[in-house]
Protein backbone atom coordinates (compact mmCIF):
# COMPACT_ATOMS: atom_id res chain seq x y z
CA UNK A 1 0.00 0.00 0.00
CA UNK A 2 1.74 3.34 -0.84
CA UNK A 3 1.54 6.28 1.39
CA UNK A 4 0.77 9.76 -1.78
CA UNK A 5 1.08 13.10 -0.31
CA UNK A 6 -0.49 15.41 -2.47
CA UNK A 7 0.23 19.13 -2.20
CA UNK A 8 -2.11 22.20 -3.17
CA UNK A 9 -5.02 19.18 -2.48
CA UNK A 10 -8.01 21.50 -2.68
CA UNK A 11 -6.91 23.53 -5.70
CA UNK A 12 -8.20 22.23 -9.52
CA UNK A 13 -5.39 19.61 -10.03
CA UNK A 14 -4.80 18.88 -6.11
CA UNK A 15 -8.98 17.85 -6.09
CA UNK A 16 -9.22 16.13 -9.43
CA UNK A 17 -6.35 13.99 -8.54
CA UNK A 18 -7.67 13.10 -4.90
CA UNK A 19 -11.22 12.70 -7.12
CA UNK A 20 -9.37 10.33 -9.57
CA UNK A 21 -7.33 7.99 -7.25
CA UNK A 22 -10.53 7.55 -5.66
CA UNK A 23 -12.36 6.44 -8.20
CA UNK A 24 -9.81 4.10 -9.32
CA UNK A 25 -10.99 2.41 -6.09
CA UNK A 26 -7.04 1.05 -5.39
CA UNK A 27 -5.94 0.72 -2.21
CA UNK A 28 -3.52 3.20 -1.31
CA UNK A 29 -3.10 6.27 1.85
CA UNK A 30 -3.90 9.26 0.09
CA UNK A 31 -2.59 12.45 2.32
CA UNK A 32 -3.70 15.88 1.74
CA UNK A 33 -0.76 18.51 2.48
CA UNK A 34 -2.19 21.80 2.64
CA UNK A 35 -1.07 25.03 4.42
CA UNK A 36 -4.15 25.18 6.73
CA UNK A 37 -5.60 22.08 7.46
CA UNK A 38 -8.91 23.28 9.00
CA UNK A 39 -9.36 24.57 5.45
CA UNK A 40 -8.04 21.37 4.03
CA UNK A 41 -10.64 19.05 5.44
CA UNK A 42 -13.55 21.43 5.20
CA UNK A 43 -13.00 21.65 1.11
CA UNK A 44 -12.52 17.70 0.90
CA UNK A 45 -15.50 16.61 3.33
CA UNK A 46 -16.03 14.82 0.66
CA UNK A 47 -13.29 12.20 1.11
CA UNK A 48 -13.61 11.65 5.62
CA UNK A 49 -10.75 9.24 5.12
CA UNK A 50 -8.19 11.07 3.78
CA UNK A 51 -5.31 12.04 6.20
CA UNK A 52 -4.52 15.77 5.98
CA UNK A 53 -1.03 16.92 7.31
CA UNK A 54 0.17 20.77 7.30
CA UNK A 55 2.80 22.02 4.61
CA UNK A 56 3.54 25.36 4.05
CA UNK A 57 6.33 26.16 1.67
CA UNK A 58 6.83 29.61 3.13
CA UNK A 59 7.65 27.51 6.86
CA UNK A 60 10.57 25.14 6.34
CA UNK A 61 9.83 23.46 9.42
CA UNK A 62 6.61 21.94 8.27
CA UNK A 63 8.68 19.75 5.52
CA UNK A 64 9.86 16.77 7.82
CA UNK A 65 6.95 16.32 9.61
CA UNK A 66 4.48 16.33 6.31
CA UNK A 67 6.90 14.21 4.41
CA UNK A 68 7.20 11.03 6.89
CA UNK A 69 6.66 8.03 5.62
CA UNK A 70 5.52 8.93 2.47
CA UNK A 71 6.42 6.89 -0.63
CA UNK A 72 5.17 9.39 -3.52
CA UNK A 73 5.28 13.00 -3.56
CA UNK A 74 2.70 14.86 -5.79
CA UNK A 75 4.30 18.71 -6.38
CA UNK A 76 1.64 21.25 -7.48
CA UNK A 77 3.52 24.28 -7.19
CA UNK A 78 1.21 27.47 -5.54
CA UNK A 79 1.45 29.76 -8.04
CA UNK A 80 2.54 32.94 -6.38
CA UNK A 81 5.57 31.35 -5.52
CA UNK A 82 8.15 31.38 -8.00
CA UNK A 83 11.48 31.57 -6.33
CA UNK A 84 12.72 28.22 -6.98
CA UNK A 85 15.75 28.64 -4.80
CA UNK A 86 14.25 30.04 -1.72
CA UNK A 87 11.00 27.67 -1.51
CA UNK A 88 11.57 24.27 -3.33
CA UNK A 89 14.86 23.42 -3.43
CA UNK A 90 14.70 22.81 0.10
CA UNK A 91 11.62 20.71 0.14
CA UNK A 92 12.76 18.53 -2.47
CA UNK A 93 16.10 18.52 -0.39
CA UNK A 94 13.77 17.53 2.70
CA UNK A 95 12.14 14.75 0.31
CA UNK A 96 15.79 13.21 -0.46
CA UNK A 97 16.18 13.60 3.28
CA UNK A 98 13.24 11.43 3.83
CA UNK A 99 14.55 8.58 2.05
CA UNK A 100 11.75 9.42 -0.42
CA UNK A 101 12.61 8.20 -4.01
CA UNK A 102 9.60 9.23 -5.97
CA UNK A 103 8.00 12.46 -7.32
CA UNK A 104 5.62 13.65 -9.52
CA UNK A 105 5.65 17.16 -10.50
CA UNK A 106 2.80 19.36 -11.83
CA UNK A 107 4.93 21.57 -14.50
CA UNK A 108 3.61 23.15 -18.19
CA UNK A 109 3.79 22.28 -21.31
CA UNK A 110 6.67 23.80 -23.30
CA UNK A 111 8.86 23.62 -19.66
CA UNK A 112 12.09 21.90 -20.93
CA UNK A 113 12.62 24.77 -23.99
CA UNK A 114 11.55 27.82 -21.66
CA UNK A 115 14.81 27.70 -18.54
CA UNK A 116 13.18 31.07 -17.36
CA UNK A 117 10.32 29.56 -15.86
CA UNK A 118 10.03 28.11 -12.73
CA UNK A 119 8.65 24.83 -13.80
CA UNK A 120 11.82 24.42 -16.06
CA UNK A 121 13.88 25.28 -12.42
CA UNK A 122 12.10 22.96 -10.63
CA UNK A 123 12.45 19.59 -13.34
CA UNK A 124 16.24 20.56 -13.44
CA UNK A 125 16.42 20.67 -9.49
CA UNK A 126 14.33 17.01 -9.63
CA UNK A 127 16.70 16.00 -12.25
CA UNK A 128 19.91 16.95 -9.94
CA UNK A 129 18.47 15.01 -6.70
CA UNK A 130 18.40 11.84 -8.44
CA UNK A 131 14.67 11.10 -7.54
CA UNK A 132 12.71 8.80 -9.82
CA UNK A 133 10.61 11.27 -11.37
CA UNK A 134 7.15 12.14 -13.35
CA UNK A 135 6.56 15.30 -15.25
CA UNK A 136 3.30 16.20 -15.93
CA UNK A 137 3.00 18.50 -18.73
CA UNK A 138 -0.34 20.08 -18.96
CA UNK A 139 -1.49 22.84 -21.49
CA UNK A 140 -3.73 25.37 -20.64
CA UNK A 141 -6.29 24.78 -18.08
CA UNK A 142 -9.94 25.23 -18.71
CA UNK A 143 -10.69 25.98 -15.35
CA UNK A 144 -8.80 29.50 -15.99
CA UNK A 145 -11.82 30.62 -16.98
CA UNK A 146 -13.66 30.26 -13.79
CA UNK A 147 -10.96 31.11 -11.55
CA UNK A 148 -8.46 34.11 -12.58
CA UNK A 149 -10.64 35.13 -15.89
CA UNK A 150 -13.86 35.12 -14.17
CA UNK A 151 -14.55 38.56 -12.54
CA UNK A 152 -14.42 40.21 -15.53
CA UNK A 153 -16.81 37.92 -17.57
CA UNK A 154 -19.82 38.39 -14.91
CA UNK A 155 -19.10 41.90 -13.87
CA UNK A 156 -18.67 43.16 -17.36
CA UNK A 157 -19.20 40.33 -19.91
CA UNK A 158 -15.46 40.41 -21.43
CA UNK A 159 -12.50 38.05 -21.12
CA UNK A 160 -10.00 41.14 -20.48
CA UNK A 161 -6.33 39.18 -20.97
CA UNK A 162 -3.17 40.21 -23.36
CA UNK A 163 -3.16 36.99 -25.15
CA UNK A 164 -3.67 38.55 -28.54
CA UNK A 165 -4.93 36.44 -31.08
CA UNK A 166 -3.16 33.34 -29.42
CA UNK A 167 -4.30 30.14 -30.02
CA UNK A 168 -4.32 28.06 -26.91
CA UNK A 169 -4.53 24.24 -25.93
CA UNK A 170 -7.32 23.90 -23.65
CA UNK A 171 -7.60 20.94 -21.18
CA UNK A 172 -10.10 20.17 -18.61
CA UNK A 173 -8.16 20.12 -14.80
CA UNK A 174 -10.59 16.60 -14.64
CA UNK A 175 -8.51 14.62 -17.56
CA UNK A 176 -5.46 16.06 -15.61
CA UNK A 177 -6.79 14.50 -12.51
CA UNK A 178 -7.45 11.02 -14.03
CA UNK A 179 -4.57 10.97 -15.85
CA UNK A 180 -2.71 12.35 -12.64
CA UNK A 181 -4.21 9.52 -10.89
CA UNK A 182 -2.85 6.56 -13.27
CA UNK A 183 0.33 8.06 -13.03
CA UNK A 184 0.58 7.72 -9.42
CA UNK A 185 -0.49 4.91 -9.43
CA UNK A 186 1.25 2.95 -11.92
CA UNK A 187 4.60 5.17 -11.41
CA UNK A 188 6.84 1.95 -12.38
CA UNK A 189 5.69 2.01 -15.61
CA UNK A 190 5.89 5.89 -16.32
CA UNK A 191 9.31 6.22 -14.33
CA UNK A 192 11.70 8.95 -15.60
CA UNK A 193 8.94 10.26 -17.97
CA UNK A 194 7.39 13.22 -19.45
CA UNK A 195 3.81 13.58 -20.49
CA UNK A 196 2.02 16.42 -22.06
CA UNK A 197 -1.03 16.27 -20.93
CA UNK A 198 -3.65 18.32 -23.38
CA UNK A 199 -7.40 18.23 -24.73
CA UNK A 200 -8.32 18.08 -28.28
CA UNK A 201 -9.53 21.55 -29.02
CA UNK A 202 -6.89 24.72 -29.83
CA UNK A 203 -8.85 28.11 -29.54
CA UNK A 204 -7.72 31.88 -29.42
CA UNK A 205 -9.59 34.18 -26.44
CA UNK A 206 -12.29 35.49 -29.45
CA UNK A 207 -13.45 32.19 -30.56
CA UNK A 208 -13.85 31.67 -26.46
CA UNK A 209 -15.80 34.88 -26.13
CA UNK A 210 -17.96 33.39 -28.63
CA UNK A 211 -19.03 30.12 -27.29
CA UNK A 212 -19.24 31.94 -24.00
CA UNK A 213 -21.88 34.34 -25.56
CA UNK A 214 -23.53 31.34 -26.76
CA UNK A 215 -23.73 29.51 -23.85
CA UNK A 216 -24.54 32.09 -21.52
CA UNK A 217 -27.37 34.09 -23.63
CA UNK A 218 -25.19 37.43 -23.03
CA UNK A 219 -22.68 39.10 -25.22
CA UNK A 220 -19.34 38.33 -23.89
CA UNK A 221 -16.41 40.36 -25.91
CA UNK A 222 -12.73 39.76 -25.70
CA UNK A 223 -9.98 42.71 -24.71
CA UNK A 224 -6.50 42.31 -25.02
CA UNK A 225 -5.22 45.22 -23.47
CA UNK A 226 -1.51 46.35 -23.57
CA UNK A 227 0.35 45.41 -20.11
CA UNK A 228 0.42 48.21 -18.67
CA UNK A 229 -3.27 49.02 -18.75
CA UNK A 230 -3.96 44.86 -17.65
CA UNK A 231 -1.36 45.77 -14.65
CA UNK A 232 -3.35 48.81 -13.14
CA UNK A 233 -6.62 47.21 -13.85
CA UNK A 234 -5.04 43.81 -11.76
CA UNK A 235 -3.82 46.37 -9.02
CA UNK A 236 -6.66 48.62 -9.04
CA UNK A 237 -8.95 44.96 -8.06
CA UNK A 238 -6.26 43.84 -5.41
CA UNK A 239 -4.52 40.89 -7.09
CA UNK A 240 -0.88 40.55 -6.05
CA UNK A 241 1.83 42.19 -8.09
CA UNK A 242 2.97 38.31 -8.14
CA UNK A 243 -0.11 37.09 -9.28
CA UNK A 244 -0.42 39.49 -12.10
CA UNK A 245 3.20 38.18 -13.75
CA UNK A 246 2.44 34.93 -13.44
CA UNK A 247 -0.98 35.82 -15.62
CA UNK A 248 1.51 37.56 -17.87
CA UNK A 249 3.84 34.67 -18.03
CA UNK A 250 1.04 32.33 -18.91
CA UNK A 251 -1.01 34.74 -21.76
CA UNK A 252 1.51 37.83 -23.17
CA UNK A 253 4.81 35.59 -23.24
CA UNK A 254 3.62 32.27 -25.12
CA UNK A 255 2.69 35.16 -27.77
CA UNK A 256 6.30 35.41 -28.77
CA UNK A 257 6.91 31.60 -28.55
CA UNK A 258 8.58 30.15 -31.83
CA UNK A 259 7.43 26.66 -30.93
CA UNK A 260 3.65 26.53 -30.53
CA UNK A 261 1.83 23.92 -28.35
CA UNK A 262 0.57 20.81 -30.06
CA UNK A 263 -2.45 18.61 -29.35
CA UNK A 264 -1.38 14.99 -27.94
CA UNK A 265 -3.53 12.10 -27.37
CA UNK A 266 -1.73 11.18 -23.99
CA UNK A 267 -5.35 11.54 -21.81
CA UNK A 268 -7.03 8.78 -24.16
CA UNK A 269 -3.81 6.71 -24.41
CA UNK A 270 -3.23 6.67 -20.50
CA UNK A 271 -7.10 6.72 -19.32
CA UNK A 272 -8.77 5.20 -22.17
CA UNK A 273 -11.32 8.53 -22.08
CA UNK A 274 -11.77 10.89 -24.89
CA UNK A 275 -10.79 14.12 -23.13
CA UNK A 276 -13.55 17.37 -22.39
CA UNK A 277 -14.36 19.80 -24.50
CA UNK A 278 -14.61 23.44 -24.19
CA UNK A 279 -18.55 23.36 -25.11
CA UNK A 280 -19.15 20.92 -21.95
CA UNK A 281 -16.86 22.50 -19.17
CA UNK A 282 -19.03 25.56 -20.11
CA UNK A 283 -21.89 24.07 -19.85
CA UNK A 284 -21.13 22.22 -16.67
CA UNK A 285 -19.92 25.39 -14.92
CA UNK A 286 -22.20 27.26 -16.83
CA UNK A 287 -23.51 28.95 -13.10
CA UNK A 288 -19.92 30.42 -12.51
CA UNK A 289 -20.36 32.82 -15.32
CA UNK A 290 -23.76 34.52 -13.66
CA UNK A 291 -23.58 37.83 -12.76
CA UNK A 292 -23.62 37.95 -9.13
CA UNK A 293 -26.84 39.74 -8.06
Amino acid sequence: MKKILITGATGNIGSETIRGLKELGRENNLIAAHYDIDKSKKALQAYPELEHRKLDFEKPDTFDPALAGVDIVFLVRPPGLADVEKYFKPFLESIKRNGINRIAFLSVQGAESQPKIPHYKIEQLVLNQGLEYIFLRPSYFMQNLTTTLVREIREENRIFIPAGNLPFTWVDARDIGVTAAILLEEFEKFSNSSVEITGSEQKNFNEVAGLLTEMTGREIRYVSPNLIRFFLKKRNQGVPAAMIFVMIMLHYLPRFSKKPTRLTNEVKNITGRTPGTLEAFIERELKKFEPKS
